[in-house]
């Protein structure tokens, strides 16, 4: 055998062990659908909320309609006094025009007469400076007619169209059934409040809410008392009618987010990035955890308890591989079947998997073995933002 294959099957031999223990890592993001706790957990007795709403707000599209026609109809009855009143205009602002001419033309004579008063050397430096007397007339006021009203369909995005039914109609609690008041629920809504202050805009909407569940009140509180921050413009100059819908708007959002995650049951939409080891054979038990996370997560149903308990017990199949193989891991042993690569990868599906199950002691619990092993674990540039990233998602969702 020559020489140069003898160096060439040397260096295969060599480098063979290293794709041996090489383990190629995919991911794969896993929607699912998980149920959110109420922060209060009440008697199974309680299953009906029923809501009443008091608010200045009133208007049908109908009223809008209709106040848009007699305005229309004012407008055509006026118009020809308006068109009266707009000729007198006229004429009072040439009246002005012809004083202005004369003011001007009295200023140019005064101005006039005192320039030849200078030298020609002087009135050459002036006239050179553009400083020479100058006649300046203002411009003649033209006349145009008022056009006659024209009838516009009102825009019924711009205005607030509900009554106190539509807005009780629009808070509802997750869970539980619309009807008999196990959990009564009363909101009075005040109308917006503008207040100027240098020149900005600022506003407010008193809203109080008051819970009741069984007849014993449980919340009595006020929202939205503060003045805010609303336009850089003056009261005068913003859309009232457009910024108290808006305001409405946000008042009806922050009271469900409110009474939901204090008493409701809410479905909440979930993602997690769930990391697998595709090598076979001394990997195949990693291979069936990410089984058993991946399709029972997948399984879970936020309204069907039992079908719940199965997913969660066979997704715990796959948790507990994972738990069972970090005890396998040899850190210092980067040729090992089960090296740092193994550990960094279930470490952060057992991290990111709690964070989306809400189980942030168990989160921290597994990153904090985790950071105990990143002097012998390498993080990529990518690898060191989700971490970041868990960091961020437990420490401030404990607070």
């Amino acid at each position: 055998m020559k020489p140069k294959h003898i160096w060439l099957l040397l260096i295969a031999f060599a480098l063979s062990p290293f794709s041996l223990h090489a383990q190629s890592i995919s991911s794969e993001t896993v929607d699912f659908q998980y149920l959110k706790q109420p922060q209060v957990a009440l008697d199974e007795s309680v299953r009906s909320f029923k809501v009443t709403v008091t608010s200045p707000y009133n208007l049908t599209a109908e009223d809008v309609v209709r106040i848009a026609k007699a305005k229309f109809q004012s407008e055509v009855n006026n118009y020809s006094a308006t068109v009266i009143n707009s000729e007198k205009e006229y004429q009072q602002k040439l009246k002005d025009y012809d004083a202005e001419v004369a003011k001007a033309k009295e200023k140019f004579a005064i101005e006039s007469e005192q320039f030849k008063k200078y030298s020609i050397l002087e009135r050459l430096s002036l006239t050179n400076d553009n400083k020479n007397p100058k006649l300046v007339l203002p411009a003649k006021p033209g006349y145009v007619k008022p056009a006659p009203p024209v009838y516009v369909e009102p825009d019924l995005n711009n205005y607030t169209i509900v009554d106190n039914n539509v807005l009780a109609s629009q808070i509802s609690l997750s869970g539980f059934t619309r009807g008999a008041a196990d959990i009564d629920i009363n909101v009075d809504i005040k109308a917006v409040n503008f207040q100027d202050n240098a020149g900005q805009t600022f506003a407010n909407q008193p809203t109080k809410l008051s819970i009741k569940i069984k007849g014993v009140e449980k919340v009595n509180t006020t929202f939205f008392q503060d003045y805010t921050f609303l336009s850089s413009s003056p009261t005068n100059n913003i859309d009232k009618q457009a910024e108290e819908k808006n305001s409405l708007t946000k008042v009806i959002r922050f009271l469900n987010d409110y009474i939901n995650n204090m008493y409701g049951f809410q479905a909440i939409p979930k993602t997690v990035k769930i990391l697998s080891v595709k090598n076979k054979g001394k990997f195949d038990d990693l291979e069936r955890a990410d089984i058993y996370v991946k399709t029972n997560l997948r399984k879970l149903q936020p309204t069907n308890s039992e079908i719940n308990s199965a997913a969660f017990a066979n997704m715990q199949k796959g948790i507990d591989i994972w738990v069972q193989t970090l005890a396998k891991i040899e850190y210092k042993n980067d040729k090992a079947d089960f090296n740092d690569k193994i550990a960094k990868y279930i470490y952060f599906n057992l991290i990111n998997l709690n964070i989306a199950l809400n189980k942030l002691a168990e989160a921290e619990k597994y990153l904090n073995a985790l950071q105990e092993n990143l002097v012998y674990i390498k993080l990529s540039y990518d690898e060191n933002n989700d971490l970041k990233r868990m960091e961020k998602n437990i420490y401030q969702n404990k607070k």
